[in-house]
């Protein structure tokens, strides 16, 4: 099947003077970070034995699982036929592709040793490790999205071995996202992410986050001018897009409202506390789930959902909202000490250092980067011809109140 290319604004001057802006960012926060790591080591971190993850674990989490979730949203037209969302689906295979390796990078500059992994996991095999599993389910991942990716580069967009790597890939997200919240959720000793229903919430909020960064990157590239886009990505932009990016933040807040609830009700000081004593006595996270979350909800409710500016300040929103989220859980399950008794009420106080913050600017900066690359070079546009609407892109709809 043959493919029409369509030019955006980030292969012009746009895309170079970002491009420029992102390296420099990521130059200086690597700079920083070996210099601090390489000289203190861990204690350059505010983690400790009680507080072991940090904002990098979260920031691992809140890339890994967007990147699920673009897999997720690329199989709609790839594996089941949806095929309204072709528009998007080369660019959701891209930036899963991204954000997983800007994770694993940031991960790895996490470790007291980024180079011993690469010896010891494969020399050890600990199989019964749910982490060992993780970093296999994810490698596979990685494999079927670069698969995945250079089908569509060549476009084979509905070819049989093409609907196989997607299967495939399809398969390979749920397990790695899957076995990722059961790293959480089988933790007994930690009651506040103890949750057999753990993979469901990470599937979910995985999608919501995809969507968030779908939308602001996809806009981005068009200068944020509906009328240079393709018809067909416009007719999904003010369509299906919008309705499933409601959806998604809506089952999200009602996720959060249900842990809510229950922890709140629980006699367990190790899950009541944290939610009485740390969550919610936190401005930033009643700010993200009100501000992050309820109100993109609100207004994606009604006909302005249609509107470009509104379907902007919502995914910008919610994607500072979701990475809140992924910080105050992971450091939530660790608040209440281990050892001290249930007894003694205080909580271990955390706040991410100067490195951990360096580290999760290299992160974003280095995944802008390897995006701008490939808007440049790999026309994430592309879709199949049949899609293409050789006329003029209609005027975007309207939207009324």
């Amino acid at each position: 099947m043959t493919t029409q290319q369509h030019k955006n604004a980030l292969q012009g001057p746009l895309g170079w003077g970002l491009l420029v802006v992102a390296m420099a960012v990521l130059l200086i926060s690597l700079g920083y970070a070996f210099s601090q790591i390489i000289a203190n080591g861990h204690t350059s971190f505010n983690t400790s034995s009680a507080l072991p993850w940090g904002q990098p674990i979260a920031t691992y989490v809140f890339f890994a699982l967007g990147s699920s979730g673009l897999g997720l949203i690329a199989s709609l037209p790839l594996v089941f036929g949806f095929k309204q969302y072709y528009p998007i689906a080369k660019r959701c295979v891209f930036l899963a592709f991204a954000l997983l390796i800007s994770g694993m990078i940031v991960l790895a500059l996490e470790l007291g040793h980024v180079f011993r992994m690469l010896w010891v996991i494969p020399a050890n095999l600990q199989v019964q490790s749910a982490m060992f599993w993780m970093g296999a389910f994810y490698a596979l991942d990685l494999l079927f999205l670069l698969w995945k990716f250079s089908k569509l580069q060549g476009g084979h967009w509905d070819s049989k071995t093409a609907k196989q790597v997607g299967i495939a890939s399809f398969v390979g997200v749920l397990l790695a996202s899957g076995n990722l919240a059961l790293i959480f959720g089988m933790m007994s000793m930690r009651p506040f992410w103890f949750d057999p229903l753990m993979p469901v919430y990470f599937y979910v909020t995985g999608i919501t986050t995809a969507v968030a960064i779908l939308v602001l990157l996809t806009y981005l590239a068009y200068a944020f001018k509906q009328t240079r886009m393709p018809a067909p990505l416009q007719a999904l932009l003010t369509g299906p897009l919008p309705k499933l990016f409601a959806a998604c933040v809506g089952v999200t807040l009602l996720l959060i409202a249900v842990r809510a609830i229950t922890g709140l009700y629980s006699n367990n000081p190790e899950i009541n506390v944290v939610w009485t004593d740390y969550l919610f006595k936190s401005g930033v996270y009643i700010a993200a789930l009100l501000i992050g979350l309820l109100l993109p909800f609100v207004i994606l409710l009604s006909k302005l959902r249609n509107s470009m500016g509104i379907q902007v300040v919502a995914a910008l929103l919610v994607t500072v909202a979701m990475f809140a989220e992924r910080l105050y859980f992971v450091v939530g399950g660790q608040v209440v000490p281990l050892f001290k008794g249930t007894w003694i009420p205080d909580l271990i106080s955390y706040t991410p250092s100067a490195t951990e913050w360096s580290l999760t600017f290299i992160g974003f900066a280095l995944c802008f980067v390897i995006y701008l690359l490939g808007e440049k070079f790999l026309n994430l546009g592309d879709m199949p011809s049949q899609m293409i609407d050789h006329t003029t892109p209609r005027k975007p709809i309207e939207a009324t109140a």
